[in-house]
């Protein structure tokens, strides 16, 4: 059996487990710069805010019901993530964290030593909240598709007390039935679309396909795998590496502007700082990149702005795959001379590396990169990555940013052009010495 355990409401419950004055109120937790509503409280919910609604859509109906409005505070949900994620690996033989708020646990053989699943279970729903302050509701079942079903009906009826379980065939139909398919874990709204052209509008109804019809409607043998899962058969188990996540297949950053940015200037600032940030990512895994992409956005909202509104440009790098920060921004500033177009006013940049594989294992070498002294390279990436290597170190000792390229450096004093709005942002509490709260 697995299970899934999904954070209910994980950005608003990290900021309540610190500040109780936002409980039984409405609260939202906004998108960078301010923008969006990506996290709601029930309260939220009631008042019918919607994921991904515009702040200044809402703003007024939460002050007339004395909700709240928040920035998002990363570092805090991050830490508090590794917090609930520790808590479930003591309970498991196997933990797969699949996003911020979410984990596979393997859940086979507890009932032998441990009692039934669902004592199990509660256990640990109640451990975690304990040991974190952030409920969570527990979907299980012999399938991860499956257990994504038990989850997503579980948190939608608070009769079922936060647990749901699939182990029989009557309840898998039954959840089955009153599932749309879009709401599938891998289908979405783009293939429902061509299941209801079908007659498909149910996750049942598309556990009953054959596997051909499968194979030819929904990606090959993908599909039936997706369809054997719903019907109890399992396709998948759990990916976890040493550390319990899994190593990213391709790492992005992007922000949108606090201001509209129109020199190069600026634009490279904004650029250099996101692409050091990916770098240090990239490192972190153990990885290198063998693709580079970069892109500017401008105001999608703006009537005077024709589209496309992005436009972007990727490269292989000719050098081969690196993880060097100083490398990649040397390719990355002519890249965006390529992009940049005087007279245009920009809201949004950001850069994506693909291509992601460890250093030294076969890599792919290339067939136009200058020839040149096998010692000479060997000498010159033995540098770069002591480079990086000192780069990192002081920046984890005395905090990042410390050492940082010239082109994301600002005059003394003045904030970054590029930096977003994040004007109800709450304290760190976890991360940041000065933001512990002190008891008296």
């Amino acid at each position: 059996m697995y299970g899934l355990v999904d954070c209910n409401n994980f950005y608003v419950s990290c900021e309540r487990v610190f500040q109780p004055r936002l409980d039984n109120r409405p609260v939202v937790v906004l998108s960078n710069n301010d923008g969006a509503v990506v996290s709601r409280s029930p309260e939220a919910k009631q008042l019918g805010i919607t994921m991904g609604a515009p702040f200044f859509e809402v703003r007024e109906l939460l002050q007339q019901h004395q909700g709240h409005a928040l920035s998002s505070n990363y570092a805090l949900y991050g830490d508090m993530s590794r917090r609930v994620m520790a808590r479930l690996a003591a309970h498991v033989p196997a933990v797969e964290v699949y996003s911020i708020d979410e984990a596979f646990l393997d859940l086979h053989g507890l009932t032998t030593w441990c009692g039934t699943l669902d004592s199990r279970v509660q256990s640990l729903r109640r451990d975690v909240l304990a040991c974190t302050g952030i409920p969570t509701c527990v979907g299980v079942a012999p399938t991860k598709t499956l257990a994504k079903v038990a989850n997503r009906l579980a948190k939608k009826h608070p009769e079922l007390h936060g647990i749901l379980r699939l182990d029989t065939a009557s309840r898998r139909e039954r959840a089955l039935r009153a599932l749309p398919v879009a709401d599938v874990w891998g289908i979405g709204y783009q293939y429902a679309g061509r299941l209801a052209a079908h007659g498909i509008h149910t996750a049942w109804q598309l556990s009953q396909a054959s596997e051909a019809w499968a194979r030819k409607h929904l990606g090959g043998v993908v599909g039936w795998r997706l369809v054997q899962e719903l019907l109890g058969q399992p396709c998948h188990g759990l990916l976890p590496s040493e550390d319990g996540t899994l190593s990213r297949k391709s790492i992005s950053c992007s922000r949108s502007f606090g201001q509209r940015l129109a020199t190069f200037a600026d634009l490279w600032g904004a650029v250099a700082t996101y692409l050091s940030r990916a770098a240090e990512k990239l490192r972190i895994q153990g990885d290198q990149a063998h693709i580079l992409t970069v892109y500017l956005s401008q105001d999608r909202y703006d009537t005077r702005v024709p589209p496309p509104y992005t436009r972007s440009t990727t490269l292989t790098l000719p050098g081969g795959p690196t993880s060097d920060t100083l490398q990649l921004l040397a390719y990355a500033r002519r890249m965006l001379e390529r992009l940049y177009e005087p007279g245009r006013v920009y809201a949004k940049a950001g850069v994506v590396l693909d291509g992601l594989e460890p250093p030294g294992r076969g890599q792919q070498l290339s067939l136009f990169a200058p020839a040149s002294s096998p010692a000479a390279n060997s000498l010159s990436d033995v540098r770069a990555q002591q480079l990086m290597h000192t780069l990192d170190a002081l920046n984890r000792q005395f905090g990042r940013g410390t050492v940082r390229p010239a082109a994301t450096v600002t005059p003394a004093g003045q904030p970054a052009p590029w930096q977003g709005n994040a004007r109800y942002r709450s304290p760190a509490f976890t991360t940041r010495l000065e933001d512990l709260m002190v008891v008296s």
